[in-house]
């Protein structure tokens, strides 16, 4: 029995949010954590990756021989990839050039070329679109909620969108930050604790 549509969308939100839950994705959620500004470019970078490739590996799913589906999947990725990084180079230049090589990186990402093989192969385009949009929304919102903890931790501020003076001094200045949690031995400790609260909670 399919699944209602509603549900392919949510399930990206929590039961199968991919740092969290299926565990997928580490390498930019370790790496491009420090502000949220940073979580939020790199999620929603993702996400359009996600929808692009997943509908159209959902529409070309009958076309494409199975022998050389991978391959496939990896040149409609990174098409998207390609895409997306032009973008950023014309309108978020500041941002692209801190997220760096991590924008490229995204064709090897293991959540989209998982949903690529996993789902989108296997489902209409509708169902594609809504999964690989609740998954990269899911992905987007585990970035945000790490560099904010590790953010706020370290430096005492929140940079949500620093050009749109979005950025908030939330201990103010009496505040010593624990620089611990914006280096890299801080996004191993911040994503384990998130890891262990998550366990901690039923997934329905």
């Amino acid at each position: 029995m399919a699944k209602p549509l509603a549900q392919e969308f949510f399930k990206g939100l929590w039961d199968e949010v991919p740092p969290f839950r299926l565990v997928l994705g580490l390498c930019p959620v370790l790496a491009v954590t420090k502000a949220v500004e940073d979580g939020i470019g790199m999620g929603l970078a993702t996400t359009f990756v996600l929808v692009g490739s997943n509908v159209l590996v959902s529409t070309l799913r009958k076309v494409i021989p199975p022998k050389v589906r991978i391959a496939c999947y990896i040149v409609i990725i990174a098409t998207f990839v390609t895409i997306v990084e032009l973008l950023m180079q014309a309108y978020v230049y500041g941002l692209f050039l801190k997220l760096g090589i991590f924008i490229p990186l995204i064709v090897v990402n293991c959540v989209v070329l998982g949903r690529s093989e996993a789902f989108a192969s296997k489902n209409g385009v509708l169902r594609s679109l809504l999964d690989g949009l609740g998954i990269g929304i899911g992905f987007t919102l585990s970035l945000a909620a790490l560099a904010a903890v590790r953010e706020l931790l370290g430096t005492g501020l929140l940079t949500v969108w620093k050009d749109w003076g979005l950025a908030f001094d939330i201990f103010g200045p009496a505040y010593k930050p624990f620089t611990f949690m914006v280096e890299a031995p801080g996004a191993f400790v911040a994503l384990g604790l998130m890891l262990c609260l998550m366990n901690l909670v039923p997934k329905k």
